[in-house]
């Protein structure tokens, strides 16, 4: 922004011509033209990572991974209150196995596992392989038609059960292709921010004494062995301001590419159809970490339930202190990962509280 333009400059990352919206009055523009100017676009990389071959050549719009009214409805914080107690048994359990018998634990691969491992029980109840996935999709199916469990297992049965606008059942492809896409999403950008908020509450003390005083007050209005409600997620206020800074400080992704449906002018600058463009980011618009407009993250809740249970089971058992940066380690895929990378690669020394 410094060397070229606080409002919009060109550049060209993947291969393709791309063109950078900064700031907040850019987010708001982006936001409010959802697919009248810009749409949504992933590389083919991507696309191929994460899709089956029949959908690859499909526009997102076309994809039935995105429809995002079922995915609404199975990611609002009603339907995500029920899994609260699930995370907390999770997160008890991933500190006992991984962080414990530890005096000094990297932050980052551990936030990977248990946020992985937690997606995984959620969504599927199973393994992630496309085939292994497929089958357990198709089993499930079948178990349903016999009416030998009801819908209520996991997210995969849900699913399994919602039409699309047309009334129609989602194929086993489409099934696959949602489960996958919630994966990825709830997995990366979510490892990202718990390895953050561990990583300032380790550097500013003061603020990891206020998380720590709300959090032991929950811990002390339970019992040892009850889990985590709603109602207590509602209580942690200053700790989710406190991840919220950290968001605005290492944001967990560097932003969303779109591609222009149409040629436009901004700032007098002409965007050409074709062109791709990204924009990321408090006043309106400036704290933008989970999107924003027809494309906001519908997994924002998520994020904010698992976040918030783990930084409570973290700081009621363990002092932190940042031990060092592993920059050395550090070899990102591009350059949009360098700033990620060197932020989270970082170790943690443990004092396990009595």
């Amino acid at each position: 922004m410094e060397k070229y333009s606080p409002q919009v400059f060109q550049t060209s990352i993947m291969g393709e011509k791309m063109a950078f919206f900064c700031g907040a009055q850019r987010n708001k523009f982006l936001f409010s033209s959802e697919n009248k100017l810009p749409t949504s676009w992933w590389p083919q990389s991507m696309k191929k990572a994460l899709l089956f071959p029949e959908f690859v050549e499909s526009s997102l719009k076309e994809v039935s991974a995105l429809k995002r009214s079922f995915l609404h409805d199975i990611l609002k914080p009603e339907a995500l209150k029920q899994y609260i107690p699930l995370m907390d048994a999770m997160g008890r359990e991933h500190l006992d196995e991984n962080w414990v018998s530890n005096g000094v634990v990297k932050v980052f691969p551990l936030s990977k596992k248990y946020t992985f491992d937690l997606a995984c029980r959620l969504f599927m109840s199973g393994k992630m392989v496309r085939d292994e996935l497929m089958r357990i999709i198709t089993q499930r199916r079948k178990e349903l038609m016999e009416n030998q469990e009801t819908a209520g297992r996991d997210e995969l049965s849900k699913m399994l059960l919602v039409t699309d606008e047309d009334g129609q059942l989602m194929s086993e492809m489409e099934i696959s292709n949602n489960i996958i896409g919630m994966l990825v999403a709830s997995f990366e950008t979510t490892s990202n921010e718990v390895t953050s908020a561990l990583k300032y509450l380790a550097e500013l003390p003061h603020v990891y004494d206020e998380v720590y005083k709300e959090q032991i007050a929950i811990a002390k209005s339970k019992g040892a062995e009850e889990l985590l409600t709603w109602e207590d997620i509602e209580k942690m206020k200053y700790s989710w301001n406190a991840a919220r800074e950290s968001l605005r400080l290492t944001p967990p992704t560097q932003g969303s590419i779109r591609e222009t449906i149409t040629d436009f002018t901004y700032a007098g600058f002409t965007i050409p159809k074709g062109w791709k463009f990204e924009g990321s980011g408090p006043a309106p618009f400036t704290f933008v970490p989970f999107g924003g407009g027809p494309r906001m993250c519908l997994e924002k809740e998520y994020a904010r339930l698992e976040v918030l249970v783990f930084m409570h089971n973290v700081v009621k058992r363990f002092k932190l202190e940042k031990a060092h940066s592993r920059r050395e380690d550090c070899v990102p895929t591009s350059m949009l990962l360098l700033f990620q990378c060197m932020a989270f690669l970082f170790d943690l020394r443990l004092t396990e509280i009595n």
